[in-house]
């Protein structure tokens, strides 16, 4: 059937649903941060589970493209509409259905913001620690669809680690009801954990009960400046043999500092050409403590200088210097291609080094910072926007990524890999792997409709 029959058809069909066709509707939804873009032939705004059921069931017969979208603040074109279609937006499925301390769980729509829920479990003294950069914008559908992470998941995890039960449709229109309110739950295969990560392709999460668990009492944090970038990495390694375990350790470049201090005013950022940044929490007596003695361990270690936060109000004002680090490079005039590679934490040096070097052979500049902890550091190519640097900057990252590979790292920590990063699939997890994802691709979206021309293509 031709775009236009379906279209019509669709429209006929589920007259019921909220839908549009109208073009700066469908622009809206051509692209999310990363910049490719393509115009879907419709948009559906999808509020139950039934409605998503039906949606799908008349995509499937019909052979039409579906594209979920939440926020559509990814980075690496994951709801991108290649093949047009339709997408399929669940941003107004946003009811934090239930908050159940007694449970310790919380309910919840994928349209949820997930600073939104954050904030509602910490009114009741309880928290979901999952915390992307962009948690005041991003959907709990999105970071289910990537399995996001962010600072604090050095301590409590990912996005995984907190997913107990998900109601999904699969490609057909069938639901399912996957895991569930129990914290440990060993029946049959653990299937809640393969939508988890799954980019949208598999099938589509209306509902997830998440693990929420009591907020910790306090926390404080300190911010460390080195006169050099080797210093702040072996920090790193000393503060874990030490003993510590912060719940957030973010380590940043020269190149990083040298932008923030033009951004935000030279005296924001304290002397030295780089600096660690780590939160402690808990109990207020076991911080204090503990936030006394890293202060020692890190003068031991060539800290030039360390200031204290104290309260909340103090911690998230280093937070958002953290966050003003995007908005800093962003206002170098250069376009930002971030990639969130991830090496183990033994190879930090190496990989900040490396990246660097791409700056000798290729028209880039590189700012890396971001979770230290993890060795997920956020490497970022900053080039002018031309197609010839473009074209210059891709054969940067075929370096990047192989260099990363070669280390037992991971081209992927947190944004998933999209259009963005499909070309090194293959590279990064080889021909068996791949298999086995399309075979799992196969078994659950037979006709390939659900996010079609992403990395499985």
């Amino acid at each position: 059937m031709n775009k236009k029959k379906w279209v019509a058809q669709l429209q006929a069909q589920l007259s019921h649903l909220e839908l549009s066709v109208d073009g700066a509707v469908l622009a809206e939804h051509s692209s999310d941060k990363w910049y490719a873009e393509s115009m879907p032939e419709i948009v559906i705004f999808a509020k139950t589970t039934e409605e998503v059921s039906q949606v799908l069931a008349f995509a499937n017969e019909y052979r039409v493209p579906v594209t979920t979208r939440g926020a559509g603040i990814g980075y690496v074109g994951g709801c991108v509409p290649v093949e047009g279609g339709i997408v399929l937006s669940v941003f107004k499925m946003n009811s934090i259905v239930e908050i159940n301390p007694q449970d310790g769980v919380a309910v919840v729509e994928p349209g949820v913001i997930t600073g939104d829920l954050q904030e509602a479990v910490a009114d009741l003294g309880w928290y979901y620690p999952p915390d992307p950069a962009s948690l005041k914008e991003c959907s709990i559908g999105g970071n289910l669809a990537t399995n996001a992470g962010g600072p604090r998941c050095l301590k409590y995890g990912v996005t995984k680690h907190y997913v107990l039960g998900l109601t999904v449709v699969l490609a057909t229109g069938e639901i399912l009801q996957l895991g569930g309110r129990c914290h440990k739950n060993k029946t049959g295969f653990d299937l809640t954990s393969v939508f988890v990560g799954s980019e949208g392709m598999l099938g589509v999460i209306t509902q997830a009960t998440l693990r929420i668990i009591p907020h910790p009492q306090t926390r404080q944090m300190l911010l460390a400046s080195f006169e050099q970038f080797n210093q702040a990495a072996v920090a790193v390694q000393a503060i874990f043999q030490a003993g510590h375990l912060p719940s957030a350790l973010e380590i940043s470049d020269p190149f990083t500092i040298k932008a923030a201090r033009s951004y935000l005013g030279a005296d924001a950022l304290p002397p030295g050409e780089a600096q660690l940044m780590l939160e402690i929490d808990g109990f207020e007596s076991a911080v204090s403590s503990q936030i006394d003695l890293l202060k020692s361990l890190l003068h031991e270690l060539g800290a030039l200088s360390i200031e204290e936060a104290q309260d909340t109000h103090a911690c998230e004002a280093f937070w958002q210097r953290r966050r003003d680090f995007s908005y800093a490079l962003r206002a170098t005039g250069l376009i930002k291609l971030n990639e969130d590679v991830v090496v183990p934490r033994s190879k930090l040096v190496q990989l900040v080094e490396f990246a660097q070097s791409l700056s000798t052979e290729y028209p880039v500049q590189v700012a890396s910072f971001g979770h230290a902890g993890d060795g997920n550091i956020h490497v970022n190519l900053m080039i002018e926007d031309t197609p010839e640097v473009r074209e210059q900057a891709n054969l940067a990252l075929d370096k990047l990524f192989s260099w990363v590979i070669e280390q037992e790292g991971a081209i992927t920590g947190e944004h998933g890999v999209g259009l963005a990063k499909s070309r090194w699939l293959k590279q990064a997890v080889g021909q068996e792997v791949l298999d086995t994802h399309h075979l799992v691709k196969k078994a659950l979206d037979s006709n390939g409709i659900l996010n079609p021309s992403k990395f499985l293509s």
